[in-house]
């Protein structure tokens, strides 16, 4: 069998949230950097089919793909620094894995064999990943898994990537383990014992790692690398270092500054078109680390204690605020508490991101109508949007204008759910997900801002603008940017007498990238730095 692709394979020890994505997602970087074509995969240990239905505060965001799957975090992650569209078949859970493991037994696919973790559930794996390699025809797979080195979830994962390291061979197939050192400031030493034990664990389940990444608050010196290469049976040159960064676009000029680039393409005999480049990725970081002139924007959001609920967002924002040449402080301001209205009055700029539930819409809505009393620029997404649409109907003489996400028995539902979802029960898999085509009309701030009549964008809902009150909201001052392109549902809407005001059904913020912001994050920092210009 010929191997057209060769697999980096990312796992991580000691603990959690280390930085893997990151890692995995720098060293994509790093090899499209030398011509390489790169995808990414990112495997979740965890028994949910998707992350469509977890909690905010456990996961983080749900990251949506162009093919409509609701996927990690991580592969946000991957799509901005590669700057590639990933398929939801890049995000292997252990539901999916099953799933299709019974799927096939009850079709008699495995002709009466006992179904065993080993070896169906280990195939299985192993032909997600190579199925995801023969689909992108990428020379280079970046593989990362979930969780930390030991955890019971994760061990059919290890054992079928140790396998798939043999079946591909040595010159395709690579481990690189992502640890943390510690620093003890009592002591004012750092400590390399956790690695060494996470490493050997890692080798005790079959995986000898080829290269170990050290995260670390501080910069390690050669004598603990030394350390580290010996105790841990690999190269000196393997031991790579990414302390703490003033920005995650940073990392991979660190590990190329360590020459992580050329060990890979040695180690694993890319034959690279190009010498590696990273001038154009430079100059993004360097954009990024401007501070001043500054613009002040609120997050008016009900996931705020976690930022990495609105994880995408915050990265849109700082893309247009490099962009706008502006540094971009962002505000966390919790919906559902009842904070002071009149604070707003400090925010060059207002963002109203998506959520469900009933929880902190009032919020979301009092800051709306704050925004159009003092003609501050606001921009809502998703359920942002739906904000607007209620504010606009209360403004204008329905007072109990409504969704009916939020009281289903409302005399005034301007937000209603799609009729084709009102017949489905199920939580997970319900609501318009993924790409899909928006038509722009010309004079709009969305025009204006995308230079375009029709666009793609990434959806993630279940309820739209009710098309019996468009007519009203019209009356109201509302002017619908965007539709479908058979005008029948509402995709954008804007409103007369503003200097900017935007509400969108999509999700903008997936497909902003670092060396190219999405045009209304874009045009949402012009219009916020415009207003703080006009406030002295």
């Amino acid at each position: 069998m010929i191997n057209l692709s060769k697999y980096i394979v990312v796992t991580g020890g000691v603990v959690s949230s280390i930085g893997k994505g990151i890692t995995s997602a720098s060293i994509g970087r790093i090899l499209r950097s030398y011509g390489v074509n790169v995808t990414a995969i990112k495997i979740d240990p965890y028994l949910n089919w998707d992350s469509g239905t977890l909690n905010p505060y456990q996961h983080g965001e749900v990251y949506v793909t162009d093919d409509g799957m609701e996927c990690d975090l991580d592969l946000g992650h991957y799509e901005r620094f590669l700057d590639v569209g990933l398929s939801g078949k890049a995000n292997i859970t252990t539901g999916k894995v099953y799933s299709s493991v019974i799927e096939k037994e009850r079709k008699g696919e495995y002709l009466g064999s006992c179904v065993q973790i080993i070896p169906h559930i280990t195939d299985e794996i192993k032909l997600m990943i190579r199925d995801i390699a023969k689909q992108t025809k990428a020379e280079v797979v970046m593989v990362e898994v979930g969780g930390t080195v030991g955890d019971i979830e994760s061990q059919p994962f290890i054992e079928a990537l140790r396998q798939f390291s043999h079946e591909e061979g040595h010159d395709n197939c690579m481990f690189v383990h992502v640890t943390y050192v510690p620093y003890l400031k009592a002591a004012k030493e750092f400590k390399t014992k956790p690695t060494q034990h996470s490493t050997k664990e890692l080798r005790g389940l079959g995986i000898n790692p080829d290269m170990i990444v050290c995260r670390s608050e501080l910069l390690l010196d050669s004598k603990l690398k030394e350390k580290i290469a010996h105790f841990c049976d690999v190269s000196i040159d393997a031991v790579i270092n990414t302390p703490d960064a003033h920005s995650i676009y940073e990392v991979p000029l660190t590990m190329y500054s360590e020459n992580v680039g050329d060990y890979i393409i040695n180690r694993l005999k890319i034959d690279a078109p190009d010498k590696a480049d990273l001038y154009d990725w430079s100059q993004i970081v360097e954009d990024l680390k401007i501070e001043a002139p500054k613009v002040k924007i609120g997050v008016v959001g009900k996931y705020i204690e976690l930022e990495d609920a609105y994880i995408s967002i915050r990265e849109a924002l700082k893309h247009a605020g490099a962009d706008n040449k502006v540094k971009v402080d962002i505000d966390w301001i919790k919906a559902d508490n009842d904070y002071n209205l009149d604070l707003l009055s400090q925010y060059d700029g207002l963002l109203i991101p998506g959520g469900f539930g009933e929880r902190g819409i009032g919020g979301k809505i009092e800051a709306v109508k704050y925004a159009i009393k003092n003609k501050i620029p606001i921009f809502g997404i998703c359920l942002g949007l739906h904000a607007m649409a209620i504010a606009i109907a209360q403004l204008n003489g329905e007072s109990e204008a409504n969704s009916t996400e939020f009281d289903k028995d409302t005399p005034c539902p301007v937000i209603d759910m799609m009729e084709e979802q009102k017949k489905i029960n199920n939580m997970g898999g319900t609501m318009r997900l993924g790409a899909y085509p928006c038509k722009i009309a010309e004079g709009t701030i969305a025009y204006e801002a995308y230079k375009e009549t029709e666009v793609s964008e990434r959806h993630r809902h279940r309820y739209e603008v009710n098309n019996e009150y468009k007519d009203f909201l019209i009356d109201s001052g509302v002017v619908i940017s965007g539709t479908s392109p058979d005008d029948f549902l509402v995709e954008m809407i804007e409103l007369k007498d503003h200097p900017w005001f935007l509400g969108c059904q999509f999700h903008p913020e997936f497909k902003s990238r670092p060396n190219d912001t999405h045009p209304i994050f874009k045009s949402f920092i012009k219009a916020a730095k415009d207003h703080k210009e006009h406030k002295f």
